[in-house]
């Protein structure tokens, strides 16, 4: 089985996004051939930039402020139009993951972002593919996907603590673990399209 590189493409103002990226890493690192690496996106260099480039998958990760994501994020999101105008990017897998202290907290409008800069560049776009949790009488606020997103991850976590919730963590990995696989199947895909 040949490795697949995931690279997560994140910023944290607060440290509970990064929370959410450890465990999205987690996940995918359960994957066996999965290498997984971290880039802030608010302090890239060069090398960094080379690790995107080579990575099959980009997963994508921003707290949500104001609606959408982190203005560090965009400045990110600006700066790989020169990726998008050699199509850089083009046909690798991409998904994404937020954070804010509501519940919505206009969550959804981010990872829509984050879906649409993956689309311009190309790339497939990987769904969490998890039923929403917590919507019954008899379902409790620590199933997974309590939040009941379906494009991407979204957590909550409280304004006045460090901590992220459980079940959004448990969320988390299940995302880095779904894109590990879809990566690999990928992977092999076009290995085989290629013989």
């Amino acid at each position: 089985m040949s490795d697949i590189n995931i690279v997560i493409a994140s910023y944290s103002g607060f440290g509970h996004t990064a929370q959410i990226a450890t465990a999205v890493a987690d996940g995918a690192r359960s994957v066996p051939g999965t290498q997984v690496l971290r880039v802030d996106v608010a302090s890239l260099g060069d090398a960094d930039w080379e690790l995107l480039d080579a990575a099959d998958a980009i997963i994508f990760g921003s707290p949500t402020y104001m609606g959408t994501a982190s203005g560090a994020f965009h400045t990110f999101a600006e700066a790989t139009s020169k990726r998008w105008s050699t199509r850089a990017w083009r046909d690798k897998l991409a998904a994404g993951f937020t954070n804010s202290g509501s519940m919505s907290g206009d969550k959804l409008h981010t990872l829509q972002y984050f879906a649409l800069l993956a689309a311009q560049h190309g790339m497939l776009w990987v769904s969490l593919d998890l039923l929403p949790g917590w919507n019954t009488t008899t379902s409790s606020p620590e199933d997974d996907n309590r939040l009941g997103f379906y494009l991407g991850a979204g957590a909550q976590s409280f304004n006045d603590t460090a901590a992220v919730h459980d079940a959004d963590l448990n969320t988390a990995r299940h995302l880095g673990r779904r894109v590990a696989e879809q990566t690999r199947i990928h992977h092999a895909g076009k290995a085989a399209a290629a013989r």
